[in-house]
């Protein structure tokens, strides 16, 4: 008699484990939604939205009361103000009321005929509030002794409601913001700015981290401090170091201009900073000089793994530096270099405090990301300042495609 046993992973005891698995990785995966997908989702949103830096915030009545003059015996005069106001200037807020609780022993004189007194509370109905409303509502009222008892001051605070079609989720859309986004004229040498800036500093980066690789791949003494001051730009805070930078190339009291000034390399300051396509370079170089050390790190904790034998087998066979890296070192490194340049890449053409520190976007160094913050904040448009935002989510999924479908596929790529 034989018995069949069941297919590896069917059984009582694999559905478990796969449920207690699943069940280990939803804390995480909840993080990773709220932390990742759900931004993203809202940035999504927000660019099909005509939504303005004031629109975050829904339009609200708002409103203040107080009472104008003073009761000092019973009979004096006194005028309840409410001082209404629609935080927005431009969208209708329907259906306002206001009610308060009416102050015991305060008997009014006449009443807005949008208001009513009904025992001890006030209620007006507002209607409408048009964009930019501003209105006032006066009531006259005669003190009593309860009143003046009570210290002459309103029975707590008023409260106002009233709808709002709110533009953030109402199902209105538009492709006005990547209307706007694609036929100005500046978006395309935008792009190619950044794209710039991406490839030449992603590239720059890794050639000058492996490099320092091949130089500090040798041991000799003085090598662990010469290894730690390779990494000072990546460490160091990147305020501290763009502001640094700016002051040594500053067009007046730089040290790199009165240097190239006095061996005659130049007659007069250069403004690096301050004109194109300077600016756009020296960027770059920072970004390379920046951001190498992270290429050293990974480029030589790889190379110290390589098996000995080979190079000195090739020793034995007098091939030369140059071949020896050739055709044993750069093979062994592709991996690690192609995933260098991924997240070098995404992480560049994603960069925005570098640039913004240096020069603000100015001078011909307006990227992609520097154009999120000025159509968001300086121009007060968040959905045009979105649509860029979804811009460069899609071309990093582009590149990030045609990276994994033609890119090299060497230690797990």
């Amino acid at each position: 008699m034989t018995t069949s046993t069941p297919p590896v992973g069917t059984g009582a005891l694999s559905r478990r484990e796969a449920r207690l698995a699943w069940g280990l990785l939803l804390p995480t995966v909840l993080a990773v939604s709220l932390v990742v997908i759900l931004p993203l989702l809202a940035i999504f949103w927000i660019s099909f939205k005509p939504v303005g830096l004031a629109d975050l915030r829904p339009p609200t009545p708002i409103v203040r009361a107080d009472i104008r003059g003073d009761a000092e015996a019973v009979g004096d005069e006194v005028t309840v103000r409410y001082r209404l106001r629609n935080s927005s200037q431009d969208q209708v807020i329907s259906g306002v009321t206001l009610t308060q609780d009416w102050p015991e022993g305060l008997e009014p004189i006449g009443i807005d005929e949008r208001c009513n007194i009904s025992g001890a509370r006030i209620f007006c109905d507002l209607g409408d509030l048009e964009g930019g409303f501003r209105d006032q509502i006066r009531i006259p009222a005669r003190a009593g002794q309860a009143f003046l008892d009570a210290g002459g001051r309103l029975a707590g605070d008023p409260v106002m409601t009233g709808t709002v079609d709110n533009i953030l989720t109402n199902a209105d859309f538009t492709l006005e913001n990547f209307a706007r986004v694609f036929d100005g004229n500046e978006f395309w040498g935008v792009l190619g700015v950044t794209l710039f800036y991406t490839v030449f500093g992603t590239v720059g980066a890794l050639v000058f981290g492996l490099f320092a690789s091949l130089l500090l791949n040798k041991s000799f003494r003085g090598q662990g401090i010469l290894r730690g001051l390779y990494l000072f730009p990546y460490v160091a805070p990147v305020i501290a170091v763009a502001f640094a930078w700016v002051l040594l190339f500053d067009p007046f009291s730089g040290s790199a201009n009165a240097l190239l000034v006095q061996m005659g390399v130049t007659d007069s300051s250069i403004d690096f900073f301050g004109q194109k396509p300077l600016a756009l370079i020296m960027v770059t170089v920072f970004e390379i000089w920046r951001y190498f050390p992270l290429s050293f790190l990974f480029i030589l904790a790889r190379m110290q793994s390589i098996d000995s034998d080979m190079y000195e087998a090739a020793d034995m066979d007098g091939a030369s530096p140059f071949q020896v890296f050739w055709a044993l070192s750069l093979p062994q490194l592709l991996g690690i270099l192609s995933v260098l340049f991924l997240l070098r890449f995404i992480w560049t053409f994603n960069k925005f405090d570098d640039i913004f520190l240096l020069t603000g976007g100015n001078a011909g160094t307006r990227t992609l990301t520097v154009n999120v913050y000025e159509q968001a904040f300086a121009v007060s448009n968040i959905g045009a300042g979105a649509a860029v935002a979804v811009i460069i989510f899609c071309c990093l999924l582009i590149f990030s495609f045609f990276f994994f479908r033609y890119g090299n596929q060497e230690d797990g790529l």
